[in-house]
């Protein structure tokens, strides 16, 4: 019994750990966040570009566990490209989601990795750097802000968010430091 709950912590973390070290690295590109509650504790909520795909079943139910095969596409960021209910006979790279609703030949769908977990005190000038970077994003050289997701068979982890091509915890500590310098 004791080694059990031992076993299925440890599975957890080294499934997560192989993934990182062995797993298909895929840049997800983020939406504006709702400006209004974009951290609920100490994380970051996360909105995907990519939360649509083609479907010609129309059966679908919310919350149902779908498979959404990836790719990267020509700009370098994730995007899907088929969706089943089932695990399909393939070798493309897939993440597990949730349905969402169903409209026009279209599954919206929910990817399971839209949090990140930052110190508490890094929030705030977070939310203000995704904001600032997202109003900007009409402008064709503004940054784009996107997640860095590691998949490996069907564990996806979400490793880093970056603004450009700064993470947004090294974004964080320099705005943070801008601020302490404009003060003095």
């Amino acid at each position: 019994m004791v080694a059990a709950q031992w076993f299925v912590p440890g599975k957890m973390i080294s499934d997560q750990e192989n993934a990182l070290t062995d797993g298909t690295p895929y840049k997800f590109k983020t939406q504006p966040i709702d400006p209004n509650d974009p951290f609920r504790g100490k994380y970051v909520w996360l909105n995907y570009e990519m939360g649509v795909v083609k479907s010609t079943d129309s059966v679908w139910e919310r919350k149902q566990p779908i498979y959404v095969y990836i790719k990267t596409n020509a700009d370098g960021y994730a995007e899907a490209t088929e969706v089943s209910k089932t695990l399909l006979d393939t070798d493309q790279d897939y993440v597990k989601a949730d349905a969402g609703y169903y409209y026009n030949q279209e599954l919206h769908f929910e990817l399971p990795f839209d949090r990140f977990y930052m110190e508490e005190s890094k929030a705030l000038d977070a939310e203000k750097g995704i904001r600032r970077t997202q109003l900007r994003g009409r402008d064709s050289l503004a940054p784009i802000c996107y997640a860095l997701v590691y998949v490996n068979d069907d564990v996806a982890v979400l490793d880093n968010v970056f603004i450009g091509d700064v993470s947004l915890k090294d974004f964080v500590e320099k705005e943070q430091a801008d601020t302490e310098s404009k003060n003095k």
